[in-house]
């Protein structure tokens, strides 16, 4: 009978391979990405969209910006009829995507995105897939969105639901900053 205790801790786990792409699993249809980023001695410039269906064969036919408050969260939407297509502009935020349609092959499954002008900058986020942002950034995060469908002001296509809506299985409150 051997006298040794374990130590204490949690072995650590993959999360990424040796190219640096995500072990996670990803929603059906979701889309992440890094643009072409180009940077001189004057300054950058960073593409939104090239022409190429990277996020998807749509075509842009609706483009705006909007923003979300240091320590905020905008959540849970989803949509019946459009894709939203968004791009970082300035900050860092969490993007929570959680598959609740009906037969889908991902059905059930919740996809972490960390958006950031350090890594991946754009996603695509299918018709019917839940979304909530989280701001990360100690000042306002500002992102651009690209829908595949305008904007309906007497009809907004834009299902909502609290940020702590036990009709999603996930604990927003653990992927909150703690400060």
């Amino acid at each position: 009978m051997s006298t040794e205790r374990p130590l204490p801790g949690t072995p650590d786990v993959q999360t990424v391979t040796p190219d640096g792409q995500s072990t996670a699993t990803v929603i059906d249809g979701v889309i992440t990405r890094r643009p072409a980023v180009h940077v001189d001695h004057r300054g950058s410039l960073h593409e939104l969209w090239n022409g190429q269906p990277d996020l998807g064969p749509e075509p842009i036919v609706h483009v705006y910006q909007t923003s979300l408050r240091r320590g905020q969260i905008k959540g849970w939407a989803r949509h019946e009829h459009k894709v939203d297509r968004y791009t970082i502009a300035v900050g860092e935020m969490l993007a929570l995507l959680f598959d609740g349609r009906p037969g889908s092959s991902t059905e059930g499954v919740l996809q972490r995105v960390h958006l950031t002008a350090r890594g991946t900058m754009q996603m695509r986020i299918p018709v019917g897939v839940w979304h909530l942002l989280i701001n990360l950034s100690e000042a306002e995060t500002h992102f651009i969105n690209m829908p595949t469908q305008p904007y309906v002001y007497g009809q907004p296509d834009r299902i909502l639901l609290p940020w702590d809506s036990d009709e999603i299985p996930v604990d927003v409150r653990s992927y909150l900053p703690k400060f």
